[in-house]
């Protein structure tokens, strides 16, 4: 941006959220949290929708499923080990991603997005309906799990600087993991995909093989950020696999820019940050009984003006100053 290397900015970001615990309220800390996770929820869906072109509709599923993994393999009373917590939660979601994406990724658009909304719809009424996840009131996380090395504690969940940099570090990892992703040759035929299916077929690639490690990559992203929110709330209900939660992702997405990690990451804090205003009684009075109505008009405005997303504001700056220069010399 602006001449500047492109791994500067997410390191310097990285290095400011690490700071951010010195000086931030206890109510702001836990509102970055949740940015956090939600950025990681949308970096999830970027990988399906950006970069492969797969626009899915229930990908909250995956999202729930790691959540309610996280509580339910905790409910002995006692702290479980942070050791295997987080990769089951991880697995169980993408166990699902797998066989979601295996039968959905036999069809294509408006199809596709169908029948993976119905599979999220499964999921959430067998969590609503059933006594497996406490019905519609959903269940708590009494006992927040922990690392431990013989006997000594190194992480504690409960602990909330611990949560805290837990939550960044998760962050991290998925931006990086999805930037090498994208400059690696698996990146790059995905990339391929979105653009033309068939010629990528033609020169040999087994794009449906492509797709599905796609679906179960970003499957375990969504879980990895449904098992921190977990542990922040402290609780779980089956709202988290509602086909809302799966739109609301999408808006993060476009509302930030599609394909780029970027946008991703800028639409969850601007959304996250519209919807707190819109909530906000201080501010918005009696209108913020009603928020939906506030934060619906607010995207469409932006979507409106910004039709490349908040990103774009940044590339049209860059070109405003490249012509800048250009005209001064």
């Amino acid at each position: 941006m602006f001449g500047v290397p492109a791994w500067v900015l997410p390191v310097v970001a990285a290095a400011v959220l690490c700071a951010l615990p010195a000086v931030l309220a206890p109510y702001t800390q836990d509102l970055v949290q949740r940015i956090a996770i939600y950025a990681i929820f949308a970096l999830s869906l970027e990988l399906l929708v950006g970069t492969t072109g797969l626009v899915s509709l229930g990908h909250a599923a995956f999202l729930g499923i790691g959540a309610y993994v996280t509580v339910l393999a905790s409910r002995d009373g006692a702290s479980a080990s942070l050791a295997w917590l987080l990769p089951a939660s991880v697995a169980a979601a993408a166990a699902y991603a797998l066989f979601v994406g295996a039968l959905s990724l036999r069809t294509k658009g408006v199809y596709f997005i169908m029948v993976t909304l119905a599979f999220a719809q499964m999921a959430f009424f067998v969590f609503h309906d059933t006594k497996v996840g406490g019905g519609s009131d959903g269940i708590f996380l009494y006992a927040k799990p922990v690392l431990a090395v013989a006997g000594r504690t190194l992480i504690d969940l409960d602990d909330k600087r611990h949560l805290y940099f837990a939550v960044v570090a998760a962050l991290v990892f998925t931006y990086a993991l999805l930037a090498l992703i994208g400059r690696s040759r698996f990146g790059h035929a995905l990339v391929g995909i979105r653009v033309n299916e068939q010629r990528m077929r033609a020169a040999g690639f087994a794009t449906y093989g492509y797709k599905l490690a796609a679906f179960v990559i970003a499957g375990a992203l969504a879980g990895l950020a449904g098992f921190l929110l977990a542990v922040k709330d402290g609780a779980v209900n089956p709202e988290l696999l509602s086909w809302h939660e799966s739109g609301a992702v999408l808006l993060m997405i476009i509302l930030g820019g599609l394909g780029s990690l970027r946008g991703a990451v800028i639409g969850a804090i601007a959304f996250t940050l519209l919807k707190e205003f819109a909530q906000s009684e201080a501010l918005l009075g009696s209108l913020a009984t009603h928020w939906q109505l506030t934060l619906g008009l607010t995207i469409i405005a932006f979507v409106a003006w910004l039709p490349k997303g908040l990103i774009g504001v940044v590339e049209s700056l860059r070109l405003l100053m490249r012509r800048g220069g250009a005209t001064r010399v």
